[in-house]
């Protein structure tokens, strides 16, 4: 018997961990936990038939990911102004009042980065993609105490969208626009990934090696694969490393407090998660 119904709703999930993560909080809770993965293209639908259907088929929640955190937003109710100054949902909960939208990739950057780096603010940062994800960081860069962000992105005007609403939430905050990332990357203290290129499917890096010398640390969205030929350079270059895997992780169980209220026991899920591998 399913005791909670979720779902991940995004394209190239196949190798997600997700799954094996909420039915292993489960465990822990003596709940049974079911999470389906949803890809609209494999479904034979799209994003707003997907929704739809899991809306109104008993799921508690979703988490979504890439291509729909900006889609999403449209369909949903978000109480945090946080949530609804980066623009983008990757947490949904279905209540009596409807659809309600979070953003734990927001909560989980900050987390992760905290449990690498402490106390020491990121610096100038160089941060290469714009999407739902980079907006999360891009706040979470903001509630870190970053001064300084250089964004890049090849669609010009998505970055300077996110730019805007930077200079609206946080006017102290310096913000520059490029297409070119090893332009951006120059001078900068912190390199990050928020594009799909690295992850199963979308081999490559965004940015040379020769473009990391002088950071001081790198923070890859990407977790599947969690060692990016990005990371590689970076940590080659003596960069200090944050794994996308963090993320991942911090964001999963933010989600799953929000789905649930389930108190999770941190170190035995992450012993466990590494066992099922």
């Amino acid at each position: 018997m399913i005791d909670i119904q979720l779902g991940l709703i995004g394209d190239n999930i196949a190798q997600s961990k997700s799954p094996l993560m909420h039915r292993l909080i489960g465990l822990q809770n003596g709940v049974t936990i079911a999470y389906d993965r949803l890809i609209p293209k494999d479904l034979g639908q799209d994003f707003d038939a997907v929704f739809a259907d899991c809306a109104k088929g008993g799921f508690r929640g979703l988490n979504i990911t890439y291509p729909y955190k900006e889609v999403v937003i449209r369909k949903v109710t978000v109480e945090d102004p946080h949530v609804r100054g980066i623009g983008a949902v990757n947490t949904v909960v279905f209540g009596p009042d409807g659809p309600a939208g979070f953003n734990t990739d927001y909560t989980g950057f900050v987390a992760a980065y905290r449990a690498s780096m402490g106390q020491v603010a990121p610096g100038v940062t160089c941060m290469i993609g714009t999407g739902g994800v980079g907006r999360a960081v891009a706040f979470g860069l903001v509630a870190l105490g970053g001064g300084r962000l250089h964004l890049v992105d090849r669609d010009i005007a998505k970055a300077q969208g996110l730019a805007a609403d930077l200079a609206t939430w946080a006017p102290e905050v310096e913000v520059s626009v490029s297409a070119d990332a090893i332009s951006a990357a120059k001078g900068a203290q912190g390199l990050i990934n928020c594009t799909p290129v690295g992850m199963v499917g979308y081999g490559g890096t965004p940015l040379p090696r020769a473009a990391m010398t002088g950071a001081a640390w790198a923070f890859d969205a990407v977790y599947t694969p969690s060692d990016t030929q990005f990371l590689q350079d970076a940590t080659a270059e003596g960069l200090k490393i944050i794994s996308g895997y963090e993320l991942f992780f911090h964001q999963g169980v933010h989600a799953s407090k929000i789905f649930a209220g389930l108190p999770v026991d941190e170190p035995a899920l992450r012993a466990a998660l590494l066992r099922e591998e």
